[in-house]
């Protein structure tokens, strides 16, 4: 199966229009005219990923993180994107990421939504067509933030999360925006949350939101958005009969930090 033909069936999900203006998405190294046999998913394109790639013959990785996101001036082995894209060209393995137009559309905000229980919820922040970043809804079962955790922990498989405001104060509207949040509690205290749910919540980002009556759940970066991995394995095997053409592998659920 052609690299393009995978590409066309990634986009029908999620069509690069929806991608915010400021990202890359698409095609980051390859043909596409390239022949693919096997595919491996994974959040990011870092050496553990290619390494794999390499390993288990795949010469398709999609990644959900752009591998080339930064402008680059040249490709060389002083550089570590320069060293992966290297790698990646000698052993003829292509790399697609989709980023914000997952996030928007078909993807990562609405999974992370249905997971968690929201209904007829309402986006974040616009960024096209009526589609955008995060969810919003209310909740008819009240909870308190501490069961909120719990309950975050369990549904994403997480071992801890880092709570910023009263784990005792009983919440029924939630907000959640998989990745990095901290540039959308505004929008949550706006659309009216007690809750919200995200990553990468910085220490005034955190405190400042307390201030103005919003709870914080900051799950990670990681901790939320590892959806992606099974969400498009599975997407690409009902799609084009992976069994029959295409082998689809992926990359195990891993955090990338411990706490000691």
């Amino acid at each position: 199966m052609k690299c393009s033909e995978i590409i066309e069936i990634l986009e029908l999900l999620s069509p690069k229009r929806f991608a915010c203006d400021w990202d890359n998405v698409g095609l980051m190294v390859g043909s596409p005219n390239a022949h693919i046999k096997k595919i491996l998913v994974t959040l990011d394109g870092d050496d553990a990923a290619i390494d794999e790639a390499i390993k288990t013959g795949s010469d398709l990785i999609i990644t959900h993180h752009p591998l080339i996101f930064n402008e680059i001036k040249n490709v060389t082995t002083g550089d570590l994107t320069g060293r992966r894209i290297i790698k990646l060209i000698q052993n003829d393995i292509c790399v697609y990421s989709m980023h914000t137009n997952f996030d928007v559309k078909g993807g990562m905000a609405q999974l992370a939504a249905d997971m968690i229980g929201i209904q007829d919820g309402e986006v974040l922040e616009d960024v096209c067509e009526g589609e955008g970043l995060g969810r919003v809804g209310t909740f008819g079962e009240s909870l308190t933030v501490r069961q909120w955790a719990d309950k975050i922990k369990a549904l994403f498989g997480l071992p801890n999360v880092c709570v910023f405001g009263n784990l005792e104060r009983i919440v029924s509207r939630v907000a959640i925006s998989p990745g990095s949040g901290k540039d959308f509690v505004q929008c949550a205290i706006e659309k009216g949350a007690q809750l919200f749910i995200s990553g990468d919540i910085n220490h005034h980002s955190g405190i400042d939101a307390n201030a103005q009556g919003l709870e914080i759940i900051d799950a990670g970066h990681y901790g939320i958005e590892h959806i992606f991995i099974k969400f498009i394995s599975e997407y690409l095997e009902s799609e084009i009969l992976a069994s029959q053409e295409v082998q689809i592998v992926h990359m195990n659920k891993k955090l990338p930090f411990v706490i000691v």
